[in-house]
């Protein structure tokens, strides 16, 4: 079993930054990819990044890339997302989620946390 509680999300102007974080419970941490997914009002969930058990293989959203950064440190149980040059349309619940084999499709995770509002204003 694996909880999860994603925090760091708010309001930035476009242009911004911030920097989600999102803290894991269990032992087995360590031994599972994680990801970042979005979903903004009336669509879809949405992949934005993800990140082997190891940290050595990483994926990106094609809209997020060269702007997001996904981290993990194991040490201390917790997945990062560092957003850079936010835009209006980054705007959206981002969720992290754990999986034995992390991919882009939100099937594919067995575990995902609440969830915390990012909102880019113009």
């Amino acid at each position: 079993q694996v909880q999860l509680v994603e925090s760091g999300g708010g309001l930035v102007q476009a242009g911004g930054s911030l920097r989600l974080s999102c803290a894991a419970s269990g032992r087995s941490f360590s031994t599972y990819g994680m990801g970042w997914f979005r979903q903004a009002p009336g669509k879809e969930r949405e992949f934005v990044a993800a990140i082997s058990w190891i940290g050595g293989n990483i994926r990106y959203a094609d809209s997020v890339k060269g702007r997001f950064t996904i981290s993990r440190d194991n040490a201390k149980n917790t997945l990062y997302l560092q957003m850079n040059s936010l835009r209006p349309e980054d705007t959206a619940v981002y969720y992290c989620a754990a999986s034995r084999t992390p991919g882009t499709i939100p099937s594919t995770y067995d575990y995902w946390g609440q969830g915390t509002q990012v909102t880019v204003s113009t």
